[in-house]
């Protein structure tokens, strides 16, 4: 067991501080949310241990939609849960995946659900997986909620690598015109800085400006990579602050070319992820609280719980969101038709699947513009060095005339 240290808002409104044992911090949670306390934070005492089970990141999408695929293929032929997940702890090659479902199927043989077996790997598993599990415990309907979910990771598997492969070739150019820059200063340079030395010719400034770098790069180079090693480290610490985190995701959606790519990917996932939730009979408000962390962009989260607080409220779904202006207006208008009709899930599907293509569209159109502009950013570089190389050159052959 471990003592957390938690503080929290109770329904009068008030904060408050709560120490209690707990074997997880997923059951800490658990009981938290059971007697309606608004988190604020939890810290794990000193000296305790949390069993939480396997740390790390969360599974991938790729297997997750496997992993939802063979499950659905069992529970549909009769297979139990139990010996489902006894099949696929043998079988799943995501070395990981497979430690966590022979935990769960440990936890199934002490009784708990599956849903609480998932609940001690929110780790690993993310929060719609896990809210649709305990739906489909409720209504019956395991099975069907896994093949729910197996298209969900599908479809969230192809936007991801739709996102990743708009920006692999400008990756690619950078990291050859980096290579190519220290290349040029570190072993072209120096061999016309003989040249020249030896020549009497008085150096243009452009020429002693890349001829000093040429220098500190061959002599301070391990310095250079500490201090770049130390960038890294520091974005990647501020990054995990959610102060920092949020101001970045807004400012991501002030730059025109990006923001497209950003507002149309968190609005597939948006609309995607809440149709499969809410067909799926989880509450609408539990739903928002699990799309909100799934839009892939903090600041529009943060406007979805806003919108959540006016859902609970009384107010309809569509309304918050027109207020937010945050999603396009085809968006609220879709969501404000399925109210009215009493089909938003099938709305939000649809919604769903026109925004995917906007998403190819987008990446497309990305990737058309970033191409060019980081060839000619590259080629502006090389010539800026080839060229304070080359100058010295006419001031010589000037001189021998």
């Amino acid at each position: 067991m471990a003592v957390y240290k938690c503080s929290v808002v109770d329904q009068s409104g008030k904060k408050q501080k709560i120490n209690k044992d707990a074997a997880t911090k997923a059951e800490m949670i658990d009981y938290l949310k059971q007697n309606n306390y608004v988190i604020i934070d939890i810290k794990q005492s000193a000296g305790s241990v949390d069993l939480s089970g396997i740390s790390g990141k969360r599974i991938k999408s790729k297997d997750l939609a496997v992993f939802c695929k063979q499950l659905y293929a069992m529970l549909k032929a009769g297979v139990t849960i139990v010996n489902s997940l006894d099949i696929l702890k043998q079988q799943t090659e995501n070395k990981r995946l497979s430690k966590i479902i022979s935990q769960m199927y440990d936890d199934l043989q002490k009784g708990n659900t599956f849903s609480e077996a998932l609940s001690h790997h929110k780790d690993a598993f993310p929060a719609i997986f896990i809210s649709m599990v305990e739906a489909g415990e409720l209504s019956g309907n395991i099975d069907i909620i896994m093949n729910r979910l197996a298209n969900h990771f599908e479809k969230e598997y192809k936007i991801e690598n739709k996102v990743k492969g708009a920006m692999t070739y400008p990756i690619i150019l950078a990291v050859v015109c980096v290579a190519v820059v220290i290349f040029l200063l570190t072993t072209i340079m120096p061999t016309f800085v003989e040249m020249y030395s030896s020549s009497g010719v008085e150096l243009p400034k452009i020429t002693q400006v890349m001829i000093a770098i040429s220098e500190a790069l061959k002599s301070y180079w391990y310095m250079i990579a500490l201090v770049a090693a130390g960038l890294a480290l520091t974005v990647s610490a501020m990054n995990k602050n959610a102060n920092v985190k949020l101001k970045e995701d807004y400012y991501k959606l002030q730059i025109p070319v990006v923001k497209n790519l950003v507002l149309k990917v968190a609005t597939s996932r948006f609309t995607r992820t809440l149709s499969t939730l809410m067909g799926s009979g989880v509450p609408l408000l539990q739903a928002l609280e699990t799309v909100a962390g799934v839009t892939g962009n903090t600041y529009i989260g943060s406007k979805i719980m806003e919108a959540r607080e006016d859902v609970r409220r009384g107010l309809a779904l569509s309304q918050p969101l027109r207020q937010q202006g945050v999603f396009p207006p085809m968006v609220h208008s879709m969501i404000k038709i399925g109210e009215d009709s009493g089909s938003i899930e099938e709305i939000l599907d649809k919604t769903a699947d026109f925004y995917d293509e906007e998403v190819d569209t987008a990446v497309t159109r990305l990737t058309t513009m970033l191409e060019p502009v980081m060839i000619v950013f590259m080629a502006v570089i090389i010539g800026f060095i080839v060229i304070s190389m080359v100058t010295p050159m006419f001031d010589m052959v000037k001189t021998v005339q």
